[in-house]
């Protein structure tokens, strides 16, 4: 198997390093993240042009999970999603489980709206 980039001990850019093992699409997004203050490298916010090396925990907040990661592998190129699962050990929690509601709720009969007849027998019963 051929290696991307540097071989696992060396340190890079965290941008670059997010958009190789594919937590973000594109590496302007890794970038935008970055300079929103999404992306964290232990326990400070991190600019784009911040180092990662192995050891260090990353953690990536997209617009509906955070992934919690630690760097095992730096790689600067991107690579496909077998090898790219090699780089990191992912920490991320379980999310919980949705709720099940029934896509249509179901009434008993007779509960809910009157019907046309009923109606008739309670305005006759209050007098109107």
């Amino acid at each position: 198997m051929a290696t991307a980039g540097p071989t696992g001990t060396e340190s890079v850019r965290v941008d670059s390093w997010i958009w190789a093992v594919r937590l973000l699409k594109t590496r302007s997004a890794a970038a935008a993240a970055c300079r929103g203050g999404h992306v964290r490298v232990g326990d400070t916010a991190a600019k784009p042009s911040t180092h990662v090396a192995p050891g260090d925990v990353v953690r990536v907040r997209t617009a509906d999970t955070e992934r919690l990661v630690t760097v095992t592998r730096t790689i600067t190129k991107r690579v496909g999603a077998p090898v790219a699962v090699t780089c990191y050990i992912d920490h991320t929690p379980a999310p919980p489980p949705r709720e099940s509601r029934p896509a249509v709720p179901v009434r008993d009969r007779g509960t809910g709206r009157p019907t046309k007849r009923e109606r008739r027998d309670l305005h006759r019963l209050r007098g109107y």
